[in-house]
């Protein structure tokens, strides 16, 4: 990858990261995106299947074209971010993501919803690679100067995220008092306070960052096949992750008779990453390779839906009902810490100079395609009447074949 100079963070000190001005912003960006996402994603498979009375296969594939409107096309964003550099692309993902959850308040009709989701994953498929494609750039710089392991600064990215995360869904579930709508005003106007942050602070050029051709690089990526075997294990995992908006508020719905545990359950994730994800990445980064690190995270991962796949069977409710899915989030959670920030740092050893954006973007857009076309055979497997454990089984072995996806070629 490109290097380039620019104004780096300073070293580690005292066991904590030190940030730059712009990596400061980037992991606040992070905070804020995910507080006015998280007000309303959690909540959204109820308000569909509930509110609006679409059939679970339907909601599976609404969730699905979402996460690929948004992660399928991260490559654009990545390119357009190497083209014409971070600032534009981030305001206007901003602009279209309060269009968007505008929109999806007043949806009622099924063409009015998946228009109203395309345009929000269209969104952060437009900020969300700008964003993370100059972290990535900025941790290989932190590293490059004796600041340690670049996965720190990604971890530190995570955990900002999972924070926005922590305190989204209460949010969510606050305004759900009121009503949906209320709930998805709220993250527009989250996004309006950080449209307006970043064109006040978000400066026109990054130092050290090139702007590169547009052609040429799909070629170079699509050849590259140790990183679209990572593409392919960062897939399965996400398409595992998306359980926690499908698979898991089905089976809250079920022990508990409500929904209304669901936010205490993300809040517990959340906090989770929040406390444990920066010394999970140090005793990872000491201990572990970035295959062991993802391939031990995958099957945590794997073993989060065979729990609950174990539990089904004997069709507890109430609080013992709701143990299975707490025991689920925790290891899915657990997973999620070790694979992110390390297919994060995974891919500048495996990118061309000049392509992070496109790359970066390329990791998760590869990964959207896995999404969609699994949602919906996850939404319908669901419905399917099959015995209790066959759906949580069949998830189980999901991220556990992702292992043997890995790349075997080590890091430069």
């Amino acid at each position: 990858m490109t290097r380039g100079t620019t104004a780096t963070a300073p070293p580690e000190t005292g066991g904590r990261v030190r940030l730059s001005p712009l990596l400061r912003l980037l992991v606040l960006t992070q905070l804020a995106f995910n507080i006015g996402f998280y007000a309303v994603l959690p909540f959204l498979a109820d308000h569909l299947g509930q509110g609006i009375g679409m059939a679970g296969w339907l909601v599976g594939l609404v969730l699905g074209l979402r996460t690929f409107s948004q992660q399928g096309l991260f490559v654009v964003g990545g390119a357009l971010a190497d083209r014409y550099g971070i600032r534009p692309v981030v305001l206007a993902g901003c602009g279209l993501r309060i269009a968007g959850f505008g929109w999806l308040g007043y949806a009622d009709a099924t063409w009015s919803v998946l228009g109203a989701v395309l345009l929000i994953g269209f969104a952060a498929a437009l900020f969300s690679p700008a964003v993370e494609s100059e972290v990535v750039r900025q941790a290989v710089l932190w590293e490059e100067s004796g600041g340690g392991p670049r996965t720190r600064v990604l971890a530190l990215f995570t955990v900002a995220g999972q924070a926005g995360a922590f305190v989204g869904p209460l949010l969510g579930a606050l305004l759900l008092g009121v009503d949906f709508r209320t709930a998805c005003l709220a993250g527009a106007g989250v996004f309006v306070l950080v449209l307006a942050g970043h064109a006040w602070l978000l400066p026109q050029r990054v130092p050290g960052r090139a702007r590169t051709r547009v052609r040429g690089g799909a070629k170079l990526l699509l050849r590259n096949r140790p990183f679209l075997a990572l593409c392919c294990a960062y897939g399965a995992y996400l398409l595992a992750y998306n359980q926690f908006y499908l698979a898991l508020p089905a089976e809250v719905e079920r022990a508990a008779g409500s929904q209304a545990p669901l936010a205490w359950l993300f809040a517990l994730s959340s906090l989770l990453v929040v406390t444990a994800q920066l010394p999970l990445t140090r005793w990872a980064g000491e201990r572990l390779t970035l295959r062991r690190s993802m391939a031990a995270g995958l099957v945590l991962i794997g073993g989060g839906f065979a729990v609950v796949a174990a539990a089904r069977p004997a069709g507890w409710t109430g609080t013992a009902g709701l143990l299975p899915a707490a025991a689920f989030v925790v290891l899915l959670t657990l997973g999620q810490m070790l694979v992110a920030p390390v297919a994060r740092a995974w891919v500048p050893d495996l990118a061309q100079d000049g392509r992070l954006g496109l790359y970066t973007g390329a990791l998760s857009s590869v990964s959207g395609l896995i999404v969609l076309a699994g949602s919906s055979v996850v939404g319908s497997l669901l419905d399917s009447g099959l015995p209790a454990a066959v759906p949580w089984l069949v998830l189980a072995a999901v991220p556990l074949a992702a292992v043997g996806l890995l790349p075997r070629r080590r890091p430069s």
